[in-house]
């Protein structure tokens, strides 16, 4: 797979030999054990697949390098390049400025915009209106496009099955940048609706079967249907896809869900179309080894990610239902060894919890990141975590052994 040009403030010294190592070891990924680094007193499983992803390290390459090929020059995001607050941080101050914050709403007017300046598309992608808009202005939209490869690989299964007279059953989050952009492409071709969980799934179920109303449908799904869907027509022949941040366990089970609805009331299995190929790999890899490393037993888990990251959110979601889990952003969160300020995504609060390390001999904590957080977050938080107790191996010293 492609290597990138990262900044080297995101990198690793130690995480890097690690997944090194791992790689070398097994480089058919069928391993999904977590990495034990011991350090005597604290011991940290790391999960086997974790960090940044191929399309956020894509979209940062293109991003950096656009920076520093076009001094001088205004460069907007269209919003946020990734659900992580150093990398957008870090943009804004090398001048970046964001034309709409992450739910769609306007900062910068486009008509402020000239032909002279650069839009980055970020790595979620955009909707069809906001590339007529930018395509409108003179933007060249393709040379500054970073959204992910495995996103567009959604938007061209929609249009296949779309062109076999499917309608698209886009499971994600309707506020998400990404759902967005693939409800535009999906509803250009096809009858589109979004769903955000199993319950609406349910919910469209009994229109497939018509135990509820057709009128009822447009208030149940308000915002989340494409122009002129008609529940009559439109559910007769259907196909999933998703926002590939979602738990890809939960997309296949809408899938599979659904498919059984539909071939039991049209008694034809050309009534539903394979699409398990829209999961993202890297999705599927993260939450594998989470759910591989919840089989060691810990005392508590940390999640270092963006607190509006779709994907991180579900990575804590998974350790939420094992043990303990402490949601944070960076290490200085960690504001002691007695107590830590973190995140819970259910209610977007921040919360001072005291005592979160419980005085076990050795203690053991789970770890992973989201695909938007840069392993030098992470290192930051073991830095910290194992400043507080005396260790019997360095941080360098392992690196020594992973190399």
């Amino acid at each position: 797979m492609k290597s990138f040009e990262v900044p080297i403030i995101y990198r690793s010294p130690l995480i890097s030999a690690l997944k090194k190592h791992r790689k070398e070891l097994d480089k058919m990924k069928k391993d999904f054990t977590p990495t034990l680094l011991d350090f005597g007193q604290i011991q940290i499983y790391l999960a086997r697949h974790s960090g940044f992803c191929y399309g956020v390290e894509n979209a940062i390459e293109i991003a950096f390098r656009t920076i520093e090929e076009n001094p001088g020059k205004k460069i907007y995001l269209l919003s946020e390049m990734i659900h992580n607050p150093q990398v957008n941080a870090d943009l804004l101050e090398h001048g970046v400025e964001f034309l709409q914050d992450t739910y769609g709403k306007q900062l910068i007017p486009f008509e402020d915009i000239t032909t002279d300046d650069i839009v980055l598309i970020p790595a979620f992608g955009t909707t069809l209106e906001i590339e007529a808009k930018l395509r409108k202005i003179g933007i060249q939209t393709e040379k500054y496009n970073t959204t992910c490869p495995f996103v567009e690989k959604v938007w061209n299964r929609s249009e296949a099955i779309a062109k076999k007279n499917y309608t698209i059953i886009i499971h994600g989050k309707p506020r998400h940048e990404e759902t967005r952009a693939t409800f535009s492409h999906a509803a250009e071709n096809a009858p589109s609706v979004i769903i955000l969980n199993m319950d609406e799934a349910k919910k469209l179920a009994k229109y497939i079967t018509g135990e509820k109303q057709q009128e009822d449908f447009y208030k149940d799904f308000s915002g989340q249907y494409s122009s002129g869907f008609d529940v009559k027509k439109d559910l007769r022949r259907i196909g999933v896809v998703n926002q590939t941040t979602m738990l890809a366990s939960d997309t296949q089970a809408i899938a599979d869900f659904l498919k059984k609805i539909i071939t039991d009331t049209y008694h034809s299995d050309d009534s539903f179309a394979d699409t398990r190929d829209t999961l993202c790999y890297a999705t599927y890899d993260n939450q594998t080894a989470v759910n591989k490393m919840l089989e060691t037993e810990a005392d508590l888990a940390i999640v270092v990610g963006g607190y509006n990251s779709s994907n991180t959110s579900h990575l804590v979601e998974l350790c939420e239902a094992k043990l303990p889990t402490f949601f944070i952003s960076s290490a200085d969160k960690i504001i002691s060894k007695r107590e830590i300020l973190h995140h819970n995504f259910h209610t977007k609060e921040d919360i001072l919890t005291p005592d979160y390390l419980p005085p076990k001999k050795p203690l053991k904590i789970l770890m992973t990141s989201g695909a938007s957080c840069p392993d030098a977050l992470v290192e930051g938080v073991i830095k910290k975590l194992t400043s507080f107790f005396p260790v019997t191996i360095t941080s360098e010293k392992l690196i020594e052994n992973f190399l």
